[in-house]
């Protein structure tokens, strides 16, 4: 994150901030912080964005679902980060040179990153509904956070977060199916990684050109297993319309938005809004997938979401105490 302002506790401000999103830290780097509009309906309009884009994921996602029985979970991977790298591309246009090895280093992690997490993700979501997958799935920024903030009221939000998992996999998790569980599980892990070198990555190249580099490192490296597994289904024109879709609405609308809301929202604000997600993949799964949730699932999620926003707080508070002293 660019707004940013206490160098000795940035890494943990970032990592907190990006609790929900960390492709936010990936923001354009000319702002010197968010604008604060006047008027209601001002104010209000960025929190919107945040909102959208978190709807454009879910919903990517629930669509991901639907095409996988098609394509596969590993082609469904390859058509959105592919379509996702060939519009970032066209859009950002990096520069190619002028990068030291360090720069590129850092953007291959990134990648890596976000190849092994999306990888993963799919995978989950072909075994175990998108609520329980995604909820799973934010316990690595949530452990992230944790463990930069070092302070002890966070183990009250770890321990909150574990008794949301404790209730989704209903005290074992062969009622989700163990594998789906694993799989969303180490999709967690591969974001918290991804938060900590899209952060660097946001520092190392200007605007969104990063971004668009590590997706076309995740996208060469998901193209093999993509082929391996659909081979020529990935080329049937229907196929290749909803995995578009997906990419557009999984990664680039959401990512334009959430930079559009970064310039006028604060990026805590930011991160309470998108601690949200597991909501809002639990209505999507509903809406357009049919899968329901009891209400002990409902409460699992609800105790996940308050410990990701608890965690964001508690960050914050640090962060204002710093630069008060």
């Amino acid at each position: 994150m660019n707004d940013q302002r206490s160098a000795a506790g940035a890494m943990a401000a970032e990592q907190a901030a990006a609790v929900a999103v960390p492709e936010a830290v990936s923001a354009p780097g000319g702002a010197a912080g968010p604008v604060r509009p006047k008027g209601r309906r001002a104010a209000l309009a960025p929190v919107a964005l945040v909102v959208a884009g978190g709807l454009s994921v879910q919903f990517g996602s629930a669509v991901a679902v639907l095409l996988m029985p098609r394509a596969g979970a590993l082609g469904v991977v390859t058509l959105r980060l592919a379509v996702a790298a060939l519009v970032l591309m066209a859009v950002c246009r990096p520069k190619l040179r002028g990068h030291s090895r360090a720069d590129w280093g850092t953007v291959l992690a990134f990648g890596v990153a976000m190849g092994g997490m999306n990888t993963l993700f799919y995978q989950a979501v072909d075994r175990i509904p998108l609520g329980a997958a995604v909820t799973l799935e934010v316990l690595g920024p949530l452990a992230l956070s944790v463990v930069a903030s070092r302070r002890l009221v966070n183990l009250v939000w770890a321990g909150l977060a574990l008794g949301g998992v404790v209730l989704l996999s209903g005290g074992g998790f062969d009622r989700l199916d163990p594998v789906g569980a694993a799989y969303a599980l180490g999709a967690g892990a591969m974001w918290a990684t991804y938060i900590v070198f899209s952060a660097r990555t946001g520092r190392r190249f200007p605007q969104a050109d990063g971004l668009a580099l590590a997706m076309v490192v995740a996208a060469l490296l998901s193209l093999p297993l993509g082929i391996l597994e659909s081979g020529s289904k990935l080329l049937v024109p229907s196929t290749l319309g909803l995995g578009a879709a997906v990419a557009l609405l999984s990664s680039v609308l959401p990512y334009t938005l959430e930079l559009m809301a970064l310039r006028r929202l604060p990026a805590p604000t930011f991160a309470i809004l998108m601690s949200l997600e597991p909501a809002i993949a639990a209505t999507a799964g509903f809406l357009i997938l049919d899968q329901a949730l009891s209400a002990t699932d409902a409460l699992a999620i609800a105790l996940v979401i308050g410990a990701s926003m608890g965690a964001v707080r508690s960050q914050v508070r640090v962060g204002k105490r710093r630069d008060h002293a």
